[in-house]
């Protein structure tokens, strides 16, 4: 099932995550959801803020970008209770941009290595080192378990920039392919 994603405004994106129980209920329905999500929506990741939900959960699959590099072709990951252990190497500044900010891309300064903690889909535990384009794309989602979103990321000035963008945004004043859950109607 396609659900809406939250934009950016709204209060359940901004709360840190807790971990979940083992026994949590319609884990699999929930993942099938969040994946089938995020490709609706053409996105690469998605983390359960960003559906409502305050849980420690997150998908990514770079099957996508497999044109550019062919180690995504397979990269189609789930990440429960996940806690990055370190984050490490040379800081790159790339730009990003966010289902919960749609039409706002910017360049966001991250380190290059993470290592990361994490249990599976089958609740199979990991403690795993991701580097490059992965881990960006790993701390981007997972940002978003600890309730930051890239746009606090960026230099205090490019965020007076965009501020008028993210009103908009806060009162549903967007054009999305996919469907959304503003904070308020315009």
């Amino acid at each position: 099932m396609i659900l809406p994603i939250f934009l950016y405004g709204h209060p359940v994106l901004r709360k840190v995550t807790k971990d979940i129980p083992l026994d949590y209920p319609n884990l699999k329905t929930l993942l099938d959801n969040m994946f089938e999500t995020m490709y609706n929506a053409e996105g690469v990741g998605l983390a359960a803020p960003q559906i409502g939900l305050e849980d420690r959960i997150l998908v990514i699959d770079l099957s996508p970008l497999a044109d550019e590099d062919p180690s995504f072709m397979h990269f189609k990951k789930v990440f429960i209770n996940a806690h990055i252990i370190e984050k490490e190497g040379e800081e790159a500044s790339i730009e990003e941009g966010c289902l919960s900010i749609p039409t706002i891309h910017e360049k966001v300064s991250r380190k290059n290595s993470i290592r990361i903690r994490y249990l599976d889909e089958n609740l199979q535990p990991h403690d795993e080192v991701y580097e490059g384009y992965k881990a960006r794309v790993i701390q981007h989602e997972y940002d978003h378990l600890e309730g930051i979103m890239f746009v606090d990321l960026i230099p205090g000035i490019r965020k007076q920039i965009i501020r008028s963008k993210l009103n908009k945004i806060m009162k549903g004043d967007v054009n999305c392919s996919y469907k959304i859950k503003p904070l308020s109607r315009k």
